[in-house]
């Protein structure tokens, strides 16, 4: 019975000494020493960082269960010799104040990982970012509800619509615009399957502007790889003004020039020139269309790259079709991790369970990128989390017979067959998507020819062109 004993031990202390390995290895000890708590709190900056990285990592059905978990887990295995407070609304008070600081100090150190470790991880020669919006449901509280579904200035202006007013009528339609949701838009790295930065909004936040507050953290000369509502002058103008390329899907809401003489190009030469725009005399935007096919319908691409021999069509269809990859990514996060509906009944602890739980799915995959040294495509993401699950349930539990974390890390990639296709299985479909449909193309008159001639002559004397 004693040698059981110092069997389970040792297998306990090796569960413990892994799960505290893989946390200093993401995220160093001494990055937070300029942040103090209190004299008389019992935490630290860094064991709230591991016991936030556990609370998400846990498996356990409710966020005071997995909050006992993480607490025991950091008690008995990061060397604590004092005993740390149980209060779990008390911990939630510390992570709601301090989350702010120590995401921008995780976050960094996640990007400084990925760029020594992965820089090599490029699509078609180019830092591929693919940006993506998507929502997460909430517990049905008044808190939530004040803090995530539409303002009423803004159901008053859906309501206009006609097509909005029939939605909207009845008790159903009352019901889903009462239904709390979070909005989530992400900024993906492409090139490793894993996030970069994100910003999280109500249900009714704009995507586009979500961005522009995204694209100072991206590395420079990056390209960032957008679906039909990333459009618009002013955030395609931000992303070149900050030294970056795109390439945007645009569908029948985008209006583009031809024959506008703005610069010298071929065929594929369009512009993106809206009245307002250019009755503020600003410089029309250069552009490349490139026409793909994806078995079905065509897909309207545009790039700010016009030089064919930099940017192929072939390397802006390769691009493009690697940004599809993040709603690959939002399913894993929703259905494998488990976050499609929040549990957090007040509205500042949603937020806080949000971001937590992006930045622990995040830390998992690249820490068993690191141990398993596989291609990113074949991370399984289920066995990356089952991993970690079973580590920490063995902790409080251990077994003599379950492999380690790192034995599971390393084999934590998907299988090698072939799916079949399941387009036709007879299931119902919650919606019917409709292509985007193609841009409208206009040739541009000769006022606009003669005005934007104007603004470039008035650009090149003021040294903004070439």
């Amino acid at each position: 019975m004693s040698h059981q004993d110092r069997g389970q031990g040792s297998r306990q202390a090796k569960f413990a000494d892994q799960l505290r390995e893989a946390i200093v290895w993401l995220f160093k000890p001494e990055a937070f020493a300029e942040i103090e708590f209190r004299k008389d709190c019992t935490w630290t900056p860094w064991l709230l960082v591991a016991a936030a990285m556990l609370w998400v990592w846990s498996g356990e059905p409710t966020l005071v269960e997995r909050f006992d978990t993480a607490r025991s887990i950091v008690q008995g295995a990061f060397g604590v010799q004092w005993q740390l407070a149980g209060s779990y609304q008390a911990w939630m008070k510390m992570l709601v104040r301090w989350t702010p600081r120590l995401l921008t100090i995780l976050m960094g150190m996640l990007r400084c990982r990925m760029r020594a470790r992965f820089a090599g991880c490029r699509i078609a020669g180019r830092k591929v970012f693919g940006v993506d919006g998507s929502r997460d449901e909430l517990p049905r509280t008044i808190s939530n509800q004040a803090a995530f579904c539409p303002s009423s200035s803004h159901r008053k202006r859906k309501r206009r619509r006609k097509s909005r007013r029939r939605a909207g009528r009845g008790r159903a339609g009352r019901k889903k615009r009462e239904n709390p949701q979070m909005w989530i838009t992400m900024l993906w790295h492409a090139g490793l399957g894993l996030p970069w930065n994100w910003r999280t909004g109500p249900s009714d936040s704009s995507e586009r502007d979500h961005l522009l507050q995204m694209i100072p953290s991206l590395p420079v000369g990056s390209l960032v790889a957008g679906d039909a509502g990333f459009v618009g002058y002013a955030y395609w103008k931000a992303l070149l003004d900050a030294g970056h390329s795109f390439v945007i899907r645009v569908g029948s809401n985008v209006k583009l020039l031809k024959n506008l003489g703005y610069v010298k190009g071929g065929s594929d030469l369009v512009y993106l020139w809206p009245d307002a725009v250019a009755a503020k005399d600003l410089p029309p935007l250069a552009l490349r269309l490139v026409v793909v096919h994806n078995g079905k319908h065509p897909v309207y691409l545009v790039t700010n790259v016009l030089d064919a021999q930099e940017l192929s069509d072939a390397d802006v269809a390769e691009i493009y079709q690697h940004r599809w990859g993040i709603e690959v990514y939002f399913r894993s996060f929703k259905q494998t991790f488990q976050r499609r509906k929040l549990r957090s009944h007040k509205a500042e602890h949603a937020r806080i369970e949000l971001d937590w739980a992006l930045v622990g799915l995040w830390a998992a995959c690249l820490y068993a990128l690191h141990c398993g040294r596989m291609p990113p495509r074949r991370l399984s993401v289920a066995k990356v989390l089952r991993a970690f699950r079973r580590a920490i349930h063995h902790y409080a539990a251990p077994s003599t017979t379950t492999p380690d974390l790192a034995t599971r890390l390393v084999t934590a990639i998907i299988d090698n067959y072939v799916r079949k296709n399941k387009a036709s299985r007879n299931y119902p479909r919650k919606k019917q998507e409709k292509p985007a449909g193609p841009p409208m193309f206009i040739p541009a008159t000769r006022d606009q020819i003669r005005h934007a001639r104007q603004v470039k002559q008035r650009q090149q004397r003021l040294g903004l062109t070439a």
